[in-house]
């Protein structure tokens, strides 16, 4: 009998030290931004060709196709294409080179952008914020999600026109978007610029076709709840990382919502790019030591990079003037070969970093 307990508490120590060490591999605990690690990028600037003399304006998003081309929009040469008959997105080949562009008089502030493995591209208007303050549908668009194919064709259309709300078809400042490997559809919804503005904070999950699964989340700082909800990436494992921009943190999940992590390591997350390899690129856009809208003490702007594993953060690109009143990436992606593409409001440019 005696022996019979032994072998049961060995059993139950061996299953403890194994959860253990799941957690360790793939749920490292937090801890404060580094700011000294190596930078092994150099920075080119310049690359991406606009069409006849077209001038950048902001972009706060990039995506990767699956034929290693980038996507990305510019905001229509300012901060909004409210009023412009440009055509905001736009597909490059990795040498810079103008493929396509496409979505002239569909948006207000086109934001997150989402290439499929099926090469469609998903991009959010995320109204308001700096770009207009009119969050009323004064003109008619914003607040919607559209899927288009490669070529630019409209597959499918998500919330209302101009119409902001927190219901199972409305979205208020949708931020960001991804597909799950099966085709599930994860939004975040509740964009928290200017300050305190923000309706909504959560995640909603629909089907493949549109069809809405559920939703969770709410304004404020506890595990699962959200204050500016800025960006989101899979994992290899499914995971769900989400950029909880106005907390200081990337909170994980299942895909169903059950809440897995807390990371602040990698500072302010405005953009999170995972490879397959589980790599992952945060791009840090907002942080300052100054108190007010952005304050995350002792930590630098810049992009981090390091394991979705065990959450170890290697290596980091600076934000070339961190005191200044603009920033460098807000959005960030990476191509087959390894190059970081960064995407800015302030400088209105979609940097390349490629390794020195």
């Amino acid at each position: 009998m005696r022996h019979a307990n032994r072998q049961k508490i060995e059993l139950a120590v061996g299953i403890a030290i194994l959860a253990v060490s799941s957690t360790c591999a793939w749920g490292q605990a937090s801890y404060p931004p580094p700011n000294d690690l190596p930078n092994p990028y150099r920075t080119v600037t310049g690359w991406a060709q606009l069409p006849d003399g077209r001038k950048w304006g902001s972009t706060s998003g990039v995506a990767i196709g699956p034929d290693g081309n980038i996507w990305t929009y510019d905001r229509c040469g300012g901060n909004s294409c409210a009023d412009s008959n440009l055509a905001p997105i736009l597909e490059f080949e990795p040498s810079g080179k103008l493929l396509k562009n496409f979505g002239a008089g569909m948006f207000v502030l086109p934001h997150g952008i989402f290439a499929d493995k099926d090469g469609n591209v998903w991009v959010t208007d995320g109204v308001g914020g700096l770009g207009t303050s009119d969050d009323a549908g004064k003109h008619g668009k914003g607040h919607q999600i559209f899927k288009f194919s490669p070529e630019g064709k409209v597959l499918m259309t998500l919330g209302k026109a101009g119409v902001p709300g927190n219901t199972p078809d409305t979205f208020n400042r949708p931020s960001a978007f991804v597909v799950a490997p099966n085709g599930d559809i994860f939004v975040a919804d509740g964009h928290g610029s200017p300050p305190n503005s923000q309706v909504n904070a959560r995640i909603v999950k629909f089907s493949k076709d549109g069809k809405f699964i559920k939703e969770w989340g709410k304004l404020g700082t506890a595990p699962g709840e959200f204050n500016g909800p800025h960006t989101l990436a899979f994992d290899s494992k499914g995971r769900l990382f989400v950029g909880d921009r106005s907390n200081n943190r990337i909170q994980i999940f299942t895909q169903d919502g059950k809440f897995i992590a807390e990371w602040k390591q990698f500072g302010r997350p405005s953009g999170i790019f995972i490879d397959r390899d589980d790599t992952i690129y945060v791009a840090d856009s907002e942080s300052t030591d100054q108190p007010g809208y952005g304050y995350n003490p002792r930590c630098m702007r810049g992009i981090r990079i390091g394991s979705a594993k065990d959450g170890k953060v290697t290596a980091f690109i600076p934000d070339p003037a961190p005191k200044g009143a603009s920033s460098a990436a807000e959005g960030v992606a990476v191509d087959h070969q390894g190059n970081v593409y960064g995407a800015e409001v302030g400088p209105m440019d979609l940097k390349k970093y490629v390794k020195k």
